[in-house]
């Protein structure tokens, strides 16, 4: 197979967009097709212009909004179509009608109600015609994939000769095995004697899960335009999936084939595709879903914290994702564990981890996932068991007197003290106590309350900084009561120094 590059044909402006509920509207279709162009695409399918006053706009407008990318508007082999797709095009910097029919024998007899000299006939009427208006010109055989091979040849001779550049073999319903497919085309490749006047191009749909597979078949046996999708959106089960299509070609770089896209911009276009489409990608999606480079299980995590190669073999930088993300579960296991504490600053030192896994375990089978904010109050008790200053009781009385009373008892290295004192409050008063307790000059720097959850029964999060002796030292505690979690951070920044 020789090499060469492959041309990124992107559909997700009309064919894509003809998910019920997709639809954008013109300014979101320039936005999207200047996001395509900084992405890399080759060719922008921009809309149907005959299809709606709205189609048409938006061909013209993109055709004004964007630069280097070839743009196409799709037709019928019909001559009203293709006149009203030239005229959408006449901005166009380079300017593509793609024009064409159907070539099964359900499109034939069925659909068009004709026969097969008709279609050949209609088919170089369409391309001659179109070459009025353009000089690129492309024609597709509706239903290629179900066609018979002998006469897909025949009519790609003849659009050819008729002046077509490039011709488009799709697998319309998406019925095609991905042997049959790459076998359709070889033999168009070894049996049309002016291939090589033209680009075969591919255009899967997905119905029965086998879109990219043929578009790769299609590809290893001689196509070099593959027409895709961002997050494979498009008609029924959608098309094939941009992405995929690129990272496998990145990926298996001994097919010697590239393409033009920047792949790192790939999750940034696809976030945007998705928000504006209102339509969310899988989780399991390859390359561009949430859990693509995502991590639960211990033995995997093992082996991503190790070497990332061990399970991933696409670095996630490739696509404009960060890092892999280590998913913490009850199936993750102490290594897991020890990487993310070390993420969030904590290094855990003589059988702390042990003892922070044992409840992480516990944590893990109430909840489906443990967040960060989650290992922050796991660390947080650690600390608790280990300091030698620690809270035994806490009373606090506030009402309508100027003053509010906080009683405060500490062990103190195994000494229990206590005191009372007043405040304007009860952080302030229970603060107040604490001081009389270590008889130490403490200056409060810092006081700060976050919500960790949601609702009445909210955790809170207090992060303190007290400044003793010219250094400041920093607190941290998360409770249900906002102000035991506030005296306990208190008591944290203070233990620091003690």
């Amino acid at each position: 197979m020789s090499s060469g590059k492959i041309y990124i044909f992107d559909t997700t402006l009309r064919d894509g967009e003809q998910v019920p509920g997709c639809q954008l509207n013109t300014i979101e279709k320039i936005e999207v097709a200047k996001a395509l162009e900084e992405l890399g695409v080759d060719i922008i399918e921009a809309g149907f212009p005959i299809s709606s006053p709205g189609d048409f706009n938006s061909v013209v407008e993109i055709s004004k909004a964007v630069e280097r990318p070839t743009i196409c508007a799709l037709t019928r082999a019909v001559k009203q179509d293709i006149e009203v797709a030239g005229d959408a095009l006449k901005f166009a910097k380079h300017g593509r009608i793609h024009t064409g029919i159907g070539t099964s024998y359900y499109h034939i007899y069925h659909k068009l109600r004709t026969n097969e000299d008709e279609i050949i006939r209609r088919a170089i009427e369409a391309v001659t015609y179109a070459r009025k208006f353009v000089d690129d010109v492309e024609f597709y055989a509706e239903d290629a994939g179900r066609s018979d091979n002998e006469f897909l040849a025949k009519v790609t001779e003849a659009v050819i000769k008729a002046g077509a550049t490039v011709v488009n073999i799709p697998d319309t319903t998406g019925y095609c095995l991905p042997h049959e497919f790459g076998e359709k085309i070889a033999y168009l490749m070894n049996n049309v004697p002016n291939i090589d006047k033209a680009i075969i191009a591919t255009h899967c749909h997905n119905d029965l899960g086998m879109a990219t597979a043929n578009t790769i078949s299609g590809v290893l046996n001689g196509a070099r335009q593959v027409e895709v999708t961002l997050n494979g959106i498009g008609e029924r089960a959608g098309n094939t999936s941009l992405e995929e299509i690129v990272m496998i070609l990145k990926s298996h770089k001994e097919l010697n084939l590239t393409t033009s896209i920047k792949t790192k911009k790939i999750m940034k276009t696809s976030r945007m595709v998705s928000s504006l489409m209102n339509m969310p990608v899988q989780p399991n999606k390859a390359i561009v879903g949430k859990n693509a480079f995502a991590h639960s299980s211990g033995i995997h995590q093992d082996g991503v914290i190790k070497n990332r190669e061990n399970y991933e073999i696409i670095d996630p930088k490739d696509v404009g994702v960060n890092e892999s993300e280590i998913i913490l579960t009850a199936r993750s296991g102490r290594a897991a564990l020890k990487h993310r504490l070390e993420l969030i600053g904590y290094t855990p030192v003589n059988g702390d981890l042990d003892d922070i896994y044992k409840r992480f375990l516990e944590l893990a089978d109430r909840k489906k996932q443990i967040s960060d904010r989650d290992l922050e109050v796991l660390i947080d008790v650690n600390r608790k068991k280990r300091r030698q200053l620690k809270l035994d009781y806490l009373h606090v009385a506030t009402g309508t007197l100027p003053e509010t009373m906080a009683t405060v008892r500490l062990n103190v290295n195994g000494e229990v003290k206590s005191a009372t004192a007043e405040g304007n409050g009860p952080v302030d008063a229970s603060f107040n106590a604490i001081r009389q307790v270590v008889k130490k000059n403490l200056h409060l720097e810092e006081f700060l309350i976050q919500a960790i959850t949601r609702g009445s029964d909210d955790i809170g999060k207090v992060h303190v900084q007290v400044k003793y002796n010219k250094n400041i030292y920093t607190g941290f505690s998360a409770n249900t009561n906002i102000l035991t979690a506030s005296v306990e951070a208190y008591i944290d920044a203070i233990s620091k120094f003690m």
